[in-house]
């Protein structure tokens, strides 16, 4: 569509649609670019809290082109700022994270990861490559004068996502001074190239980490009844925590919780002293989070009380849930319009379980986030798998919505819908 008629949802400004092609014309020009910076990061993948190199390279192609950018402390991640163009309006801003998995790569390209045990399983090697692409796009059109308005903008790069404390630790540094709203992506093998999901609300559920810590008496394995074995103290927190945490939670209201690990022993024949139980619970709303996380230490304590075992539980990290700003989801609607080929919108009918560090900056300002569709050809795996790939247009499709979104954002008579 190319109509210049087309409106802004709730606002009687229509969208001029020459800063619209504008944006394209420069996604397409260095799109290729974009496909080569996503392939480096996926060849040189590094994890949560260790992006030294992956900030080194991005701050690189940042300055040659001549960015004002800021690296952040411990030299993980970075922050690109726009010369201020209006100094009484905020800045827009747009999130692209940029750690890797542990997760052993079982894909045949020519840019497999070439560390052991490390991949971009989570589609954020395209989500740094949109972030910069939006960056670019944006300096391209203020170069040409094809802004509509002025548009002050910042660019994050952001560590630590997987870990759920990059967010925070970015803002803590100061990532969100200055910005009225924030924008951001997610890679999604689960819809195809040429389409976007969106939803209003609840986008993606709060996550916390837990770990319980089990002491006990070791001793043979010929003898447990002289031992208060932490490993069978373990083994019935699991079964109490999965039998009874759903029992206690209206069921219309979800709730996911998952023990990932149980480290305890060394010998088969020995009942160890200790055991731990690492996991996380998933909930969208605050009630049930704050049940969730009590429930967690209450029955731990009653089944170590019952086996004779000490018992502490704590949370070392966690994040809210994603709840998606209407204005601002309703700006990445009206962005998907004006696709000249066409963008499908699917309006997603139920939040995703999955946890989001991105909640940390909804905290402070209104923001937003979507999925943009990557399904390669060949079919997709989905995020966290050995396998997981994307169709690399998809890139170009994310940069074209999240310039857009800006710009609209920036509009002088966007008001906030009531």
């Amino acid at each position: 569509m190319n109509d210049s008629s087309l409106m802004l949802q709730d606002t009687p400004n229509p969208i001029p649609q020459n800063w619209t092609d504008a944006v394209d014309r420069a996604v397409l020009n260095f799109s290729d670019r974009l496909i080569a910076i996503r392939r480096h990061l996926h060849r040189y993948p590094e994890p949560s809290n260790q992006e030294y190199e992956t900030t080194q390279y991005l701050s690189e192609i940042l300055t040659d082109a001549g960015f004002q950018i800021q690296i952040c402390e411990d030299n993980r991640g970075i922050v690109i700022d726009s010369e201020k163009k209006d100094s009484t309006a905020g800045r827009i801003a747009f999130r692209g994270d940029i750690d890797a998995l542990w997760i052993e790569e079982d894909n045949d390209c020519d840019f497999k990861s070439t560390k052991e045990g490390l991949m971009h399983a989570c589609g954020h090697d395209a989500h740094a490559a949109c972030a910069v692409g939006t960056a670019m796009a944006l300096q391209s059109l203020e170069k040409q004068n094809l802004l509509p308005w002025p548009v002050n903008w910042r660019g994050i790069l952001q560590p630590a996502e997987e870990t759920a404390v990059g967010a925070r630790q970015l803002i803590e540094q100061g990532a969100l001074e200055d910005v009225d709203a924030i924008f951001s992506l997610h890679m999604d093998t689960s819809h195809p190239v040429g389409a976007i999901a969106v939803r209003t609300g609840a986008f993606a559920a709060a996550c916390d980490e837990f770990h319980i810590h089990i002491s006990g008496e070791g001793g043979h394995g010929a003898r447990p009844h002289l031992t208060k074995d932490p490993i069978a103290a373990g083994a019935l927190i699991i079964s109490a925590l999965y039998q009874q945490i759903p029992r206690l939670l209206d069921a219309q209201d979800p709730a996911v919780i998952t023990i990932g690990q149980f480290d305890a022993g060394h010998s088969p024949n020995v009942i160890p002293e200790t055991a731990v139980l690492k996991g996380t619970f998933r909930t969208l709303s605050g009630q049930n989070r704050g049940k969730v996380g009590q429930a967690v230490i209450e029955l731990s304590k009653q089944v170590g009380k019952a086996a004779g075992c000490d018992i502490q539980t704590e949370f070392p990290v966690g994040c809210a849930g994603v709840i998606n700003d209407a204005g601002l989801t309703d700006i990445l609607r009206n962005a998907a319009v004006t696709f000249p080929e066409g963008l499908e919108v699917r309006e997603l009918p139920h939040s995703s379980m999955g946890g989001e560090d991105f909640a940390e900056y909804q905290e402070h300002v209104p923001g937003t986030m979507f999925r943009v569709g990557c399904e390669p050809e060949s079919g997709g795996f989905p995020l966290h798998s050995p396998h997981f790939q994307i169709d690399e247009q998809a890139i170009a499709i994310g940069v074209r919505m999240l310039t857009r979104s800006v710009i609209l954002r920036a509009n002088p008579d966007y008001q906030e819908p009531s």
